[in-house]
């Protein structure tokens, strides 16, 4: 049965769904509309939000192209890999290769989410380079539905943001006066349970749907021998000046290194297990230049990533548009509201879940999410009695859920493959369905006083 769902989804995306720039464009055009009838507002302002927005939030943007090239660059390593090189090798049928693949990039998603996306891309081009009858867009779809789990992790920008002191979105600290710790959050029970649930069971998902024979399509010729951009690992000219020199030089990539271990040493001393945005960017920005060994193989490796944050660069000021037309309307408010008031104590994190869910597929970005839905969620915990930090969670779980559906942060992965969104989205469409599903039920465990 979920072969044949899969099947049905994706024929309807290959069909129907737009490129994801046009996607964002239709966004526009819908979330105007329902400003305009859902709030009292009139054009003028739908326009001049919309306007304000869509450069509103470039410094968070820059934060999320930092995450993403930064991981693809660790990614990139000699030792990360052969490490890909290997486990590979586990997954020598297509149906072994996509369980894989998802398992894989879930926890790597745990680990830093733009890791997780160009770990399981890359994996997932060495996996079909190994089984030639493997359905390449269902590999894709398989590291894209590892993804599902990434605000629930170590990146997550909701925790971190809560977790960081005087920032500008940390509503609990403005309710409350204290800073929630990652311990508080990602490190609970509530949300460690689900999280380990979805990773190990994601493979499973993926053996059930991956497509008959008839539909399978295979990888491109021409990623058999570009499947990473090749992990850089430059010589020294046969004669080197003394530019040559520096830039192969290790003791200058290891001394700068170093510099960067003493700080996080003293910032993790000082500060405890405080694991905030800048840090998680550091510690990948770091760890890659280390295992690079030279200066001009990171510079390359950094080339290389840079590449896979195009679509991200085009595509994030369209959103940040449509993130200034939801809060600066207040649409966001009343599409959250609309929940809280069907909420009873028991069901308000699922439905703060759902209603994040909804949100998300306009406002795909943790941050912009949070800084709209956040205050309300915030509000009625207060108002009801709720756990703040659990209602903060449940907006995290709603953000990474239907992304499975919303096609920008596919962008890189799809940007490694050669394949477009509608490719994947039928596979994907099912793992959305299936972790709804799974977060509803944990979401009311919660409400229950269960978790």
């Amino acid at each position: 049965m979920l072969k044949r769902l899969a099947s049905f989804f994706t024929y309807l995306m290959r069909h129907y769904l737009p490129d994801a720039y046009l996607f964002a464009i239709l966004l526009t055009f819908l979330s105007a509309i329902l400003a305009l009838i859902f709030t009292s507002v009139g054009f003028t302002k739908v326009i001049t939000t919309w306007g304000d927005g869509i450069y509103g939030i470039i410094a968070f943007a820059f934060q999320m192209i930092l995450i993403l090239v930064t991981g693809h660059c660790l990614a990139l390593t000699p030792a990360v890999n052969r490490i890909l090189v290997w486990i590979a090798g586990i997954g020598n049928t297509p149906v072994k290769g996509g369980m894989i693949v998802a398992f894989v990039a879930g926890i790597c998603s745990f680990i830093n989410w733009g890791f997780g996306l160009v770990v399981g891309g890359l994996l997932a081009l060495q996996v079909a380079k190994r089984n030639r009858k493997a359905d390449f867009p269902y590999l894709i779809a398989a590291a894209y539905s590892g993804f599902v789990v990434w605000h629930m992790g170590l990146s997550g920008s909701i925790p971190l943001v809560i977790a960081t002191a005087k920032h500008g979105q940390n509503f609990i600290e403005k309710m409350t006066g204290a800073v929630v710790p990652v311990s508080q959050s990602i490190f609970q029970p509530f949300n460690l349970i689900p999280l380990v649930l979805l990773i190990v069971t994601l493979p499973i998902l993926m053996a059930l749907i991956h497509p008959k024979e008839e539909e399978i399509k295979t990888i491109p010729e021409e990623k058999l021998t570009d499947l990473c951009g090749d992990c850089p690992n430059l010589e020294m000219p046969q004669n080197p000046t003394l530019a040559d020199r520096i830039d192969h030089s290790y003791a200058i990539n290891m001394i700068f290194g170093l510099m960067g271990l003493i700080y996080l040493y003293y910032h993790f001393s000082t500060k405890g297990f405080d694991l905030n945005l800048n840090i998680v960017i550091f510690i990948f920005f770091i760890a890659g230049v280390i295992l690079h060994g030279k200066p001009v193989n990171y510079i390359k490796a950094m080339n290389t990533a840079i590449k896979g944050a195009g679509g991200i660069a085009l595509q994030f000021p369209l959103y940040g548009g449509i993130q200034g037309i939801m809060v600066g309307t207040g649409l966001a408010k009343v599409i959250a509201g609309w929940f809280v008031a069907l909420s009873a104590p028991e069901t308000f994190y699922m439905f703060q879940f759902w209603a994040a869910g909804i949100i998300n597929v306009f406002v795909p970005s943790g941050g912009g999410q949070w800084a709209a839905q956040g205050p309300i969620t915030m509000e009625a915990a207060k108002m009801m009695g709720i756990d703040p930090i659990r209602s903060a969670m449940m907006v995290a779980w709603g953000d990474q859920w239907t992304n499975m559906i919303q096609p920008f942060w596919a962008l890189p992965l799809l940007g490694l493959a050669g394949l477009s969104a509608r490719d994947i989205m039928g596979y994907t469409t099912v793992t959305l369905l299936y972790s709804g599903a799974v977060l509803s039920i944990f979401a009311l465990l919660v409400g229950f006083g269960v978790l």
